[in-house]
């Protein structure tokens, strides 16, 4: 059985080699993070989410380009990619995420073709700590119409066919809270002999005006916090049950994944959690629609159906193939979502929504009868933050 499992948008396909050198993305391209004092005692300094205001924002272009492999083609993207507060509910700040072109037009790479809604906890909750990605050097560029006290942190794996990597942080994030005071980003990758990177700079930055919460947008279309989704994995004698849960601190996506308990509350413990930063989840989907295309190359040609799904009828294409290892014959279906962005799938996280809704392997036996060898399929989703609709 070939089973895949989910995966997080920045690490998908080259991404996590781009952005991590062949490391877990825990430790890798990031800049350290001050210890927080857990909750039940007073932080030493009160978290700049703690003081969000309806119309923060922060705005960076990018770029990324990858040279061709041999026999491919050269691909590249350039743009804008933004953060907006939109919604004060302390302790939830909700943030818009937007790419576009560099006139303000949608993006033709269907992986950032909409915006999407973050809803961030600004408390303390749990200490989160990330290792450097290597010395600090300090700087003082001019950015965005502004001199910045900064460090540059950079590593450097090219000798091993890894990247190099390097981030430059304000010392004091300021108003570029919502990615840890970020100046810049540029990842350039020698890996596979197959030439390419991305580059993140701020290009402007707004402090808004209105302290007043504001109404809950609704979780329409989640870059994931917030939300949940539960697969049935069929592998083995008895099937299976896996809820994956998204949440966000402070500027940190959490993600986990565990055995679906029918008598808790959904996604009440994010404390073993890895954190990830958002500045480098918003690197790794820039890279992701230049390196992946979509759909699949095994879904472009597939049969159109629908996908059912607990209440959701999901316009998708299906596609099988075949396979041979000599004396056995395998029958490969994977279902996909025709459009990633369909209405059915509010709701579901950005994550779920780009990987197979369904798929199976079944073992072909004599008169050409299929028994199933393992199979995975999306079963339901929601929402376990209150007050989001």
């Amino acid at each position: 059985m070939r089973m895949r499992f989910p995966f997080r948008a920045s690490s998908l396909g080259m991404t996590l080699f781009l952005l991590a050198g062949c490391q877990s993305t825990k430790s890798g391209g990031l800049a350290p993070t001050p210890p927080e004092t857990p909750t039940g005692t007073a932080p030493s300094a009160a978290s700049p989410w703690q003081r969000a205001r309806v119309g923060d924002a922060v705005t960076y272009t990018f770029s990324a380009q990858q040279g061709a492999a041999p026999g491919g083609t050269a691909r590249s993207l350039r743009g804008l990619v933004s953060l907006e507060v939109v919604a004060v509910q302390q302790p939830w700040v909700w943030v818009n995420v937007s790419f576009t072109d560099e006139a303000g037009q949608p993006l033709a790479p269907v992986w950032l073709a909409w915006p999407q809604l973050l809803p961030v906890r600004s408390d303390v909750t749990r200490p989160i700590e990330v290792p450097p990605l290597g010395e600090p050097v300090a700087e003082r560029p001019t950015v965005a119409g502004r001199a910045w006290d900064a460090q540059r942190f950079e590593k450097d794996s090219r000798p091993v066919d890894g990247p190099l990597v390097s981030r430059v942080y304000a010392t004091e994030p300021g108003p570029l809270y919502l990615t840890r005071g970020l100046l810049g980003a540029r990842t350039e990758t020698a890996g596979f002999h197959v030439p390419g990177g991305s580059e993140l700079t701020l290009r402007d930055f707004r402090e808004g005006s209105s302290t007043a919460s504001s109404a809950v947008p609704v979780l329409e279309r989640p870059l994931g916090s917030g939300t949940y989704y539960d697969r049935r994995l069929e592998q083995g004698p008895t099937p299976t049950l896996t809820r994956v849960c998204f949440g966000a601190e402070r500027g940190f996506l959490l993600r986990t994944e565990a055995p679906l308990d029918t008598q808790a509350a959904p996604c009440t413990n994010f404390a073993e959690a890895e954190p990830e930063p958002l500045e480098e989840v918003l690197t790794g989907l820039v890279w992701e629609a230049v390196a992946v295309a979509w759909p699949p190359a095994t879904a472009a040609a597939g049969t159109r159906g629908t996908f059912e799904a607990e209440g959701h009828a999901v316009p998708a294409l299906t596609a099988q193939r075949t396979e041979n290892d000599g004396s056995t014959q395998r029958v490969l279906s994977e279902t996909y979502a025709a459009d990633p962005w369909s209405p059915t799938l509010a709701g579901l996280a950005r994550e779920a929504r780009f990987q197979p809704l369904a798929e199976s392997t079944e073992r072909v036996e004599k008169a050409g009868k299929r028994e199933l060898e393992g199979g995975s399929r999306l079963v339901r989703w929601g929402s376990w933050l209150g007050g989001a609709k």
